[in-house]
Protein backbone atom coordinates (compact mmCIF):
# COMPACT_ATOMS: atom_id res chain seq x y z
CA UNK A 1 0.00 0.00 0.00
CA UNK A 2 1.54 3.33 -1.00
CA UNK A 3 1.72 6.53 0.99
CA UNK A 4 0.28 9.65 -0.58
CA UNK A 5 1.70 13.07 0.21
CA UNK A 6 -0.41 16.05 -0.84
CA UNK A 7 1.02 19.57 -0.88
CA UNK A 8 -0.60 22.82 -1.97
CA UNK A 9 0.31 23.67 -5.56
CA UNK A 10 2.20 20.42 -6.10
CA UNK A 11 1.36 17.20 -7.83
CA UNK A 12 0.60 14.29 -5.52
CA UNK A 13 3.76 12.57 -4.33
CA UNK A 14 3.94 8.88 -3.56
CA UNK A 15 6.32 6.98 -1.33
CA UNK A 16 6.39 3.28 -0.47
CA UNK A 17 5.14 1.95 2.85
CA UNK A 18 1.96 1.64 4.83
CA UNK A 19 1.33 5.28 5.70
CA UNK A 20 -0.68 8.16 4.36
CA UNK A 21 0.18 11.85 4.41
CA UNK A 22 -2.57 14.18 3.26
CA UNK A 23 -3.63 17.77 3.87
CA UNK A 24 -7.20 17.14 2.71
CA UNK A 25 -10.02 18.18 5.02
CA UNK A 26 -7.95 20.01 7.60
CA UNK A 27 -9.45 22.93 9.55
CA UNK A 28 -8.81 26.33 7.97
CA UNK A 29 -6.61 27.49 10.83
CA UNK A 30 -4.06 24.78 10.03
CA UNK A 31 -3.59 25.86 6.41
CA UNK A 32 -0.72 28.28 7.20
CA UNK A 33 1.20 25.36 8.73
CA UNK A 34 0.49 23.20 5.67
CA UNK A 35 1.84 25.90 3.38
CA UNK A 36 4.91 26.47 5.53
CA UNK A 37 5.71 22.75 5.67
CA UNK A 38 5.52 22.49 1.88
CA UNK A 39 8.10 25.21 1.26
CA UNK A 40 10.39 25.56 4.28
CA UNK A 41 14.05 24.60 3.81
CA UNK A 42 16.18 22.80 6.43
CA UNK A 43 18.46 25.80 6.99
CA UNK A 44 15.39 27.94 7.73
CA UNK A 45 14.54 25.68 10.66
CA UNK A 46 17.93 25.18 12.29
CA UNK A 47 21.65 25.78 11.89
CA UNK A 48 22.19 22.16 12.95
CA UNK A 49 21.63 19.86 9.98
CA UNK A 50 22.24 16.10 9.64
CA UNK A 51 25.86 15.03 9.04
CA UNK A 52 26.77 14.84 5.37
CA UNK A 53 28.17 11.32 5.91
CA UNK A 54 24.72 10.01 6.87
CA UNK A 55 25.65 9.51 10.50
CA UNK A 56 23.41 10.09 13.49
CA UNK A 57 20.60 8.21 15.21
CA UNK A 58 17.53 8.29 12.99
CA UNK A 59 14.48 9.40 14.95
CA UNK A 60 11.13 11.15 14.57
CA UNK A 61 8.78 13.28 16.65
CA UNK A 62 5.05 13.88 16.30
CA UNK A 63 4.12 17.57 16.20
CA UNK A 64 0.44 17.03 16.95
CA UNK A 65 -2.09 19.83 16.63
CA UNK A 66 -5.46 19.42 18.28
CA UNK A 67 -8.34 21.66 19.26
CA UNK A 68 -9.20 22.02 22.93
CA UNK A 69 -11.24 24.29 25.18
CA UNK A 70 -8.80 27.14 24.53
CA UNK A 71 -8.63 26.62 20.78
CA UNK A 72 -5.74 25.12 18.78
CA UNK A 73 -3.18 23.32 20.91
CA UNK A 74 -0.08 21.12 20.77
CA UNK A 75 0.53 17.82 22.57
CA UNK A 76 3.76 17.69 24.58
CA UNK A 77 5.42 15.38 27.05
CA UNK A 78 7.96 15.84 29.79
CA UNK A 79 10.76 13.31 29.64
CA UNK A 80 11.59 11.36 32.80
CA UNK A 81 14.45 12.80 34.84
CA UNK A 82 16.21 9.41 34.80
CA UNK A 83 16.69 9.24 31.03
CA UNK A 84 20.20 9.47 29.57
CA UNK A 85 19.26 11.92 26.80
CA UNK A 86 17.38 15.20 27.36
CA UNK A 87 16.24 14.18 30.86
CA UNK A 88 13.39 16.22 32.34
CA UNK A 89 12.93 18.21 29.16
CA UNK A 90 9.52 19.03 27.63
CA UNK A 91 9.37 17.48 24.17
CA UNK A 92 7.20 16.24 21.37
CA UNK A 93 6.31 12.54 21.59
CA UNK A 94 8.86 10.59 19.61
CA UNK A 95 12.02 8.55 19.57
CA UNK A 96 14.44 6.43 17.61
CA UNK A 97 13.31 4.52 14.52
CA UNK A 98 13.00 0.76 14.97
CA UNK A 99 13.75 -1.65 12.09
CA UNK A 100 10.04 -2.47 11.77
CA UNK A 101 9.26 1.23 11.16
CA UNK A 102 10.69 0.91 7.66
CA UNK A 103 12.96 3.00 5.49
CA UNK A 104 14.21 6.16 7.26
CA UNK A 105 14.23 7.94 3.90
CA UNK A 106 10.54 7.34 3.17
CA UNK A 107 7.79 6.31 5.57
CA UNK A 108 9.92 5.12 8.50
CA UNK A 109 9.65 8.45 10.37
CA UNK A 110 5.85 8.47 10.00
CA UNK A 111 5.53 5.02 11.53
CA UNK A 112 8.04 5.84 14.27
CA UNK A 113 6.38 9.11 15.25
CA UNK A 114 2.94 7.50 15.61
CA UNK A 115 4.30 4.37 17.31
CA UNK A 116 6.31 6.35 19.84
CA UNK A 117 3.37 8.66 20.54
CA UNK A 118 1.22 5.61 21.28
CA UNK A 119 3.88 4.05 23.50
CA UNK A 120 4.55 7.27 25.44
CA UNK A 121 1.05 8.74 25.81
CA UNK A 122 -1.46 6.00 24.97
CA UNK A 123 -2.57 8.01 21.93
CA UNK A 124 -4.76 6.16 19.42
CA UNK A 125 -2.98 6.72 16.05
CA UNK A 126 -6.22 6.12 14.14
CA UNK A 127 -7.38 9.53 15.38
CA UNK A 128 -4.40 11.31 13.79
CA UNK A 129 -4.09 12.59 10.23
CA UNK A 130 -0.48 13.15 9.22
CA UNK A 131 -0.48 16.22 6.97
CA UNK A 132 3.16 17.15 6.55
CA UNK A 133 6.78 16.30 7.15
CA UNK A 134 9.43 18.86 7.98
CA UNK A 135 13.07 18.52 6.86
CA UNK A 136 15.36 16.37 8.99
CA UNK A 137 17.25 18.26 11.70
CA UNK A 138 20.16 17.41 13.98
CA UNK A 139 20.67 17.52 17.75
CA UNK A 140 24.47 17.57 18.23
CA UNK A 141 24.47 16.91 21.98
CA UNK A 142 22.74 13.52 21.55
CA UNK A 143 23.49 12.74 17.90
CA UNK A 144 19.82 12.41 16.92
CA UNK A 145 18.75 13.06 13.33
CA UNK A 146 15.12 14.08 13.85
CA UNK A 147 12.25 14.16 11.35
CA UNK A 148 9.34 16.28 12.66
CA UNK A 149 6.05 14.73 11.51
CA UNK A 150 3.05 17.07 11.52
CA UNK A 151 -0.32 15.69 12.58
CA UNK A 152 -3.94 16.80 13.04
CA UNK A 153 -5.69 15.20 16.01
CA UNK A 154 -9.11 14.97 14.40
CA UNK A 155 -10.44 12.40 16.87
CA UNK A 156 -8.85 12.93 20.30
CA UNK A 157 -8.27 9.91 22.50
CA UNK A 158 -7.37 9.78 26.20
CA UNK A 159 -3.66 10.33 26.83
CA UNK A 160 -1.45 10.11 29.87
CA UNK A 161 1.81 8.69 31.17
CA UNK A 162 2.25 5.08 30.04
CA UNK A 163 5.73 4.36 31.41
CA UNK A 164 6.97 6.65 34.22
CA UNK A 165 10.51 5.47 33.50
CA UNK A 166 10.32 7.29 30.17
CA UNK A 167 7.69 10.00 30.57
CA UNK A 168 6.99 12.16 33.60
CA UNK A 169 4.01 14.08 32.24
CA UNK A 170 1.73 14.42 29.20
CA UNK A 171 0.06 17.77 28.59
CA UNK A 172 -1.32 20.10 25.94
CA UNK A 173 -0.37 23.75 25.38
CA UNK A 174 -2.73 26.20 23.64
CA UNK A 175 -1.20 27.83 20.58
CA UNK A 176 -2.49 31.17 21.94
CA UNK A 177 -0.27 30.62 24.97
CA UNK A 178 2.74 29.92 22.75
CA UNK A 179 2.18 33.05 20.66
CA UNK A 180 1.62 35.32 23.68
CA UNK A 181 4.69 37.63 23.78
CA UNK A 182 4.62 37.52 27.59
CA UNK A 183 5.41 33.79 27.46
CA UNK A 184 8.32 34.11 25.04
CA UNK A 185 11.99 34.48 25.91
CA UNK A 186 15.50 33.29 25.17
CA UNK A 187 16.95 30.68 27.49
CA UNK A 188 20.60 30.39 28.44
CA UNK A 189 22.19 26.96 28.89
CA UNK A 190 24.90 26.62 31.57
CA UNK A 191 27.38 26.03 28.73
CA UNK A 192 26.45 29.38 27.23
CA UNK A 193 24.17 28.22 24.40
CA UNK A 194 20.97 30.19 23.99
CA UNK A 195 17.76 29.65 22.08
CA UNK A 196 14.02 30.39 22.08
CA UNK A 197 11.86 29.23 24.97
CA UNK A 198 8.23 29.32 26.04
CA UNK A 199 6.91 29.69 29.59
CA UNK A 200 3.81 27.48 29.64
CA UNK A 201 2.24 27.19 33.06
CA UNK A 202 4.64 25.21 35.23
CA UNK A 203 6.84 24.24 32.27
CA UNK A 204 9.65 25.95 30.43
CA UNK A 205 9.72 24.57 26.89
CA UNK A 206 13.22 24.96 25.46
CA UNK A 207 15.84 23.21 23.33
CA UNK A 208 14.99 21.38 20.12
CA UNK A 209 11.25 21.37 20.83
CA UNK A 210 11.10 25.12 21.41
CA UNK A 211 13.19 25.69 18.30
CA UNK A 212 10.75 23.77 16.11
CA UNK A 213 7.74 25.52 17.66
CA UNK A 214 9.42 28.89 17.18
CA UNK A 215 10.00 28.25 13.46
CA UNK A 216 6.48 26.89 12.90
CA UNK A 217 4.97 29.99 14.49
CA UNK A 218 7.23 32.21 12.39
CA UNK A 219 6.69 30.62 8.99
CA UNK A 220 2.96 30.05 9.59
CA UNK A 221 2.60 33.79 10.25
CA UNK A 222 1.39 33.25 13.81
CA UNK A 223 4.33 34.89 15.54
CA UNK A 224 3.70 38.13 17.44
CA UNK A 225 6.46 40.65 18.21
CA UNK A 226 8.27 39.62 21.39
CA UNK A 227 11.28 40.72 23.39
CA UNK A 228 14.30 38.76 22.12
CA UNK A 229 16.41 40.37 24.85
CA UNK A 230 14.36 38.72 27.61
CA UNK A 231 16.57 35.90 28.86
CA UNK A 232 16.20 33.27 31.57
CA UNK A 233 18.67 30.64 32.82
CA UNK A 234 17.66 27.00 32.69
CA UNK A 235 17.53 26.93 36.50
CA UNK A 236 14.62 29.40 36.28
CA UNK A 237 12.67 27.66 39.08
CA UNK A 238 15.43 28.27 41.63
Amino acid sequence: MGATVSRPGDATLSTPGEATVSAAGLPDWLQPVVRAAATVRPEQLSSFLPPADGGGRQSAVLVLFGEGDSGPELLLTERASSLRSHAGQPSFPGGTLDPEDGDPATTGPLHAALREAREETGLDPSGVQVFGILPRLYIPVSGFVVTPVLGWWHTPSPVGVVDPAETARVFTVPVAELTDPENRMMTIHPRGHHGPAFHCGSSLVWGFTAGVIDRILHYAGWEQPWDHEKRVPLDWRA
